[in-house]
């Protein structure tokens, strides 16, 4: 009875031994097949994302991706904010120019240049000297005259001023306020306008004798009793404010081209500030 009972537990050892062995190589089995998928998952995944950034760049390239791209503000769709920005101070020069330029341009418009503050106590003074009583309007239609002869050259002069800016951030100042771009121009550039203006100035101040005319009632001013010496200048004065007639002109162009498609005369500055109709 004994050894029969030795004999069935071996048996059940034995057979459990097996069964023990037999559920382990099931888990080793399972587990490199799922090893497997998983290489699998991922080396496919690996591969349609390569794919599927061919796709994009395909599109991208294409003339729909390219508008999409435009549409969505996207830098790589060739949407050329700066250059549409500079164009449409381009055309502000040309416009400011015209206008400016034409005789009576600046003495018919707000922009007309008045008498420097300086100057009108020497004029107010001169008015009651025999031979002076107009002088202030000679004086103001000459000034106003060199800006005018002034403005005939100044195109060049801007447009390489605005071909060397740089936008920081193009899109802000396109999205940003509706003189941004003048403003933008006028803060980096008014100096070397300044200076590069100047000589055109002087030369037009000169050609309708404005100087020569200007030492004059100042020479006349200063010999009389009871005054103080004073020689201001006409130059910086004509100077500085033919430019802000300038900038000034150049920000209403610049919010036509904003405000009217109409104004948006190439496909450049459809393209971009269409943006803003968006």
């Amino acid at each position: 009875m004994l050894n029969n009972v030795k004999a069935d537990l071996r048996f059940y050892f034995m057979k459990s031994n097996k069964t023990i062995v037999s559920f382990t190589c099931i888990q080793e089995r399972l587990m490199k097949k799922i090893l497997t998928l998983c290489v699998l998952i991922i080396f496919g995944l690996t591969t349609a994302q390569a794919q599927f950034g061919k796709l994009i760049d395909k599109a991208k390239s294409s003339s729909v991706g390219k508008e999409a791209s435009k549409i969505l503000g996207d830098d790589d769709g060739n949407l050329d904010i700066s250059g549409g920005l500079k164009e449409a101070l381009e055309d502000g020069v040309g416009a400011a120019v015209k206008s400016l330029s034409a005789t009576n341009g600046y003495l018919d418009s707000p922009y007309k240049i008045l008498l420097p503050k300086e100057a009108v106590t020497v004029v107010d003074k001169l008015k009651m000297v025999p031979g002076f009583g107009d002088v202030e309007e000679k004086l103001v239609n000459k000034m106003n005259a060199a800006a005018e002869m002034a403005a005939t050259k100044a195109t060049p002069i801007f447009v390489d001023a605005i071909k060397g800016i740089s936008f920081a951030d193009a899109k802000n100042i396109l999205f940003g306020a509706d003189d941004a771009a003048t403003n933008y121009l006028e803060s980096g550039s008014r100096k070397g306008l300044y200076t590069a203006f100047l000589p055109v100035i002087q030369n037009a101040l000169d050609e309708v004798n404005a100087r020569t005319y200007w030492s004059t009632i100042v020479t006349k001013y200063n010999s009389l009793p009871f005054t103080k010496d004073v020689n201001p200048e006409l130059d910086d004065h004509v100077n500085n404010t033919a430019l802000d007639g300038m900038f000034s002109l150049i920000k209403v162009k610049e919010i036509g081209i904003r405000e009217d498609v109409s104004q948006r005369t190439s496909p450049l500055l459809r393209d971009v500030f269409g943006q803003l109709d968006k």
